[in-house]
């Protein structure tokens, strides 16, 4: 049996099927591996916001699997940027385990960076030796490691000390998009300014932005939440220093009073890290960023995210 594998454009009727597959993938591989496929819930409808956002985004870019029958069978979300090719979440359904088909989607999307002439670049979990194997024969190479990390705000807000330089962070508005993604440029080599429109505007999903500035008003980090029931993170953002990126993460945290969020944080990034445990949070994956080009020349404070991912 053969499966056509091409970049498709969603429709309506695509998007419990594709919710479906992620949910069941993410469930099989975390539960037959881990033990942990309970972390998923029970029901695929909260993934319907991933067909969402990235159709919205970029419309005709998801590779789909459809076997014969054209029941979707695989898919693998890309994201083409000012300067590099983000590969998303990549999935298969269990029941065509062992044919390749997560190659022949990677293999897809690794022929749309080359034609380009762009790196491609992605972020994936050190836990499932499977996909990372996958990826480093496709020649991804392997740099920052990320700490996942998780904390429920009290429905008080943060308890802890507001750190310093917090009175630099608001919410963003449209037109600081350009300027943002300038600042990700200069920190690092990466620019996505219609990401960050999309995050403002917040048409599709639920998002937040806060940006913090220098007493001379330049712009020295951001930070993107989603507050939508179904995905609620941290990311995509960047700072130019530990400091920066604490007033911004618990800048961010207050304002999600009550919920429990995920984020990601530089494994390097020690001070980070620490006052993150001493507000609550706890360990829960290890992620990696890869890319098929050397990364030279980053700086500052990541936080990445997955939807759309953060690469």
């Amino acid at each position: 049996m053969s499966e056509i594998i091409d970049f498709t454009p969603l429709i309506a009727a695509d998007r419990e099927p594709i919710a479906r597959l992620l949910h069941r993938a993410l469930v099989h591989w975390y539960e037959s591996r881990l033990g942990q496929g309970a972390r998923f819930g029970d029901s695929s409808e909260p993934f319907t916001l991933f067909p969402d956002v990235y159709e919205a985004l970029d419309p005709g870019e998801c590779i789909t699997a459809r076997a014969e029958s054209g029941e979707i069978v695989g898919m693998c979300f890309t994201h083409e940027r000012e300067t590099h090719v983000s590969i998303g979440i990549v999935a298969t359904s269990p029941d065509v385990g062992g044919r390749g088909i997560a190659k022949k989607m990677m293999s897809l999307a690794l022929e749309k960076a080359k034609r380009l002439g762009k790196p491609a670049r992605l972020v994936s979990s050190l836990l499932n030796l499977d996909s990372f194997s996958l990826y480093t024969r496709l020649g991804f190479v392997p740099g920052a490691i990320f700490q996942d990390l998780l904390i429920t705000v009290p429905e008080t807000g943060m308890t802890a000390a507001t750190p310093a330089g917090s009175e630099r962070v608001r919410e963003a508005v449209l037109a600081d998009a350009p300027r943002i993604a300038d600042f990700e440029h200069t920190q690092q080599g990466i620019r996505r300014e219609k990401d960050i429109a999309f995050f403002i505007r917040n048409e599709v999903g639920a998002w937040r932005v806060n940006v913090s500035e220098t007493a001379e008003g330049r712009v020295d980090g951001f930070l993107v939440v989603s507050a939508h029931p179904s995905f609620t993170m941290i990311g995509p953002g960047v700072a130019a220093d530990e400091e920066t990126a604490l007033a911004l993460l618990w800048k961010t945290l207050d304002g999600q009073r009550g919920k429990t969020l995920v984020f990601l944080v530089p494994c390097a990034a020690v001070k980070l890290v620490r006052t993150a445990y001493s507000w609550g949070a706890r360990n829960v994956e290890l992620h990696v960023a890869q890319s098929t080009e050397p990364v030279t020349g980053a700086k500052g404070v990541v936080f990445p995210t997955f939807l759309p991912e953060t690469a």
